[in-house]
């Protein structure tokens, strides 16, 4: 198993290592840029990569298909990822989390979506929507106190932001936080599509909740937003339903939560009140490179799969890869897989996690990839006939489950908007 050292994350060690050499043999390095690959820049991504990899097979694969058709999380192998050390492969090793960057949580996202990708979502809304949010964003009192629980996988979190008539209009969300007398927070609201929101069948709700809410009081059309923490147990705070019948990532929990006179300390309030824009912004974008990076799993296995059975499959007394149709699925899933792969690794090496300013390619880089990712299967399908239609061949569970990625974490018309607007502001990104 790999572990991070104790003095030194991987990342940080390396950085120390690197900047030793570029000052004493800079031509030596420069000379040998070629030989960088984006999605394994180091011998410890690599590491990473191979440890995943083997994890998912032997432990995601047999009972994928079980846990999509009975709409089943796998809790317990959720938990194996916290021994791991990848519940918090983000968040600072003093608080039980890995340390690591952009690039290493790309690479776990990548490889578990190659197998799994209804467990991979909620493996993300638990480490980025919540564990990331928290570390970047919480009170040293805050971190303290949860997240050793979230990165040891004790406790699983989510993040509550949509609501049954506000998905992208987030500014027009209807939760509401109050404050008494005593100083703490009063919450009323409902929240909706928020994987991780229940734990199982029986509406066991999350352990802790990152809940976005309104705290302003004349109603005006520009709300002041703020976050607040909320831990089961505490007063008003319930799940609604979990939702079932979903066309795909069946193997990942999606609730609808209920803050009815939910009543949470003032310590629960992460930052000021009015903050929650910058946590939204900031941490959309780390959420959507991995969504992207869900997608380049997706697509990887469904070109794997499609490219295996193209030479097995007889037709005609040939291989079906002679036909120029075949060919013509191939060839374009191989183009537009790697056209993915650069664009993410290349936006993941960039990604700075303790700032927000990086959305056009965060956008970008899910515009692109989500709508691959499902071509890709839909390819990987027709190649396979009637067995791409059916669960034995994996395929089409991917395919369903691609479908969610141009949706969940913003639409991909969200991001055709953000995009044009930001190229509008710095037409020169064009030309860097």
């Amino acid at each position: 198993m790999w572990i991070c050292p104790n003095k030194f994350s991987n990342f940080e060690f390396l950085r120390v290592v690197v900047r030793m050499k570029t000052s004493q043999h800079d031509d030596t390095l420069m000379s040998n840029w070629k030989a960088l690959d984006l999605a394994n820049p180091t011998e410890e991504h690599a590491m990473l990569r191979e440890m995943v990899r083997e994890w998912a097979k032997e432990r995601l694969e047999p009972s994928a298909h079980h846990h999509d058709k009975h709409e089943i999380w796998n809790l317990a192998a959720f938990r194996e990822l916290g021994e791991m050390g990848l519940l918090g492969i983000t968040a600072p090793e003093e608080y039980g989390g890995a340390g690591l960057d952009a690039t290493a949580a790309t690479v776990v996202h990548e490889e578990l979506s190659a197998v799994d990708p209804g467990f991979t979502l909620a493996y993300l809304a638990h480490a980025m929507l919540f564990v990331n949010n928290l570390a970047m964003n919480g009170s040293i009192a805050q971190k303290s106190k949860i997240l050793p629980k979230v990165c040891s996988g004790e406790w699983v979190g989510c993040m509550a932001m949509s609501e049954p008539d506000y998905g992208t209009d987030v500014i027009g969300m209807e939760t509401t936080a109050k404050q008494d007398q005593e100083g703490n927070w009063v919450l009323n609201g409902r929240k909706m599509w928020i994987t991780n929101g229940t734990l199982d069948d029986e509406k066991t709700p999350a352990d802790v909740v990152w809940v976005y809410a309104r705290t302003d009081s004349d109603g005006s059309s520009r709300p002041e937003l703020s976050t607040f923490l909320v831990e089961a147990g505490m007063p008003g705070y319930s799940v609604g339903q979990k939702i079932y019948d979903k066309t795909g990532m069946r193997a990942s929990n999606t609730a609808e939560l209920v803050f009815d006179d939910c009543i949470v300390p003032g310590s629960s309030l992460v930052g000021e009140a009015g903050d929650s824009i910058g946590h939204m912004m900031k941490n959309l974008e780390i959420e959507r490179l991995t969504l992207a990076a869900m997608s380049l799993g997706i697509a990887r296995r469904s070109l794997q799969i499609m490219n295996q059975y193209a030479t097995d499959r007889q037709a005609f007394g040939r291989s079906i890869r002679e036909f120029g149709q075949i060919q013509r699925h191939i060839g374009e899933s191989w183009a537009e897989y790697r056209a993915m792969r650069a664009y993410i690794y290349d936006t993941a090496r960039t990604l700075d996690l303790s700032k927000g300013g990086q959305r056009l390619d965060s956008d970008g880089v899910k515009l692109y990839a989500t709508t691959r990712a499902k071509e890709i299967a839909d390819r990987s399908i027709q190649v396979l006939g009637g067995y791409g239609y059916v669960a034995e061949y994996v395929v089409e569970r991917l395919w369903r489950d691609a479908k969610l990625l141009e949706i969940g974490g913003g639409t991909i018309e969200s991001h055709q908007k953000n995009v044009t607007r930001d190229l509008s502001q710095d037409p020169d990104s064009i030309l860097r």
